[in-house]
């Protein structure tokens, strides 16, 4: 299994964004995939997640209104869709994904099944 996040850059406060993560050699269509993001000195954090039925979303509170999560099953990817950028955003953003998970609290940086290699976000004041 392979997933390849991309889209990663600086950029200055207040600007948008977008992440995506093409994901291989797994059936993409059922999985929940999500995202979630690491800052120099601070544990893994949830940002984002999308069910692998249904299409519906979670979001970590800090993004919710600013950051929007989406998939194509037939292109196998995900996407993370990042307005309003703050420096509180800089991390590495990685994609995760958790084998048919319905139940939002297992989709934990304990419990997912892969993870993709991070993407930098860089997000000047």
């Amino acid at each position: 299994v392979q997933l390849q996040a991309s889209g990663g850059g600086l950029v200055q406060a207040g600007a948008s964004l977008g992440l995506s993560c093409k994901a291989s050699r797994l059936t993409f269509s059922l999985y929940t995939m999500g995202w979630f993001r690491q800052a120099p000195g601070k544990e893994r954090e949830f940002v984002a997640a999308i069910a692998w039925i249904g299409g519906t979303a979670t979001y970590a509170d800090s993004v919710k209104g600013r950051f929007t999560i989406s998939r194509d099953d037939a292109g196998n990817t995900v996407y993370l869709q990042m307005n309003s950028l703050s420096p509180e955003d800089t991390a590495n953003y990685y994609c995760a994904a958790r084998f048919r998970s319905i139940d939002w609290d297992q989709f934990t940086s304990g419990t997912v099944h892969y993870w993709g290699k991070g993407t930098q976000v860089t997000v000047s004041s």
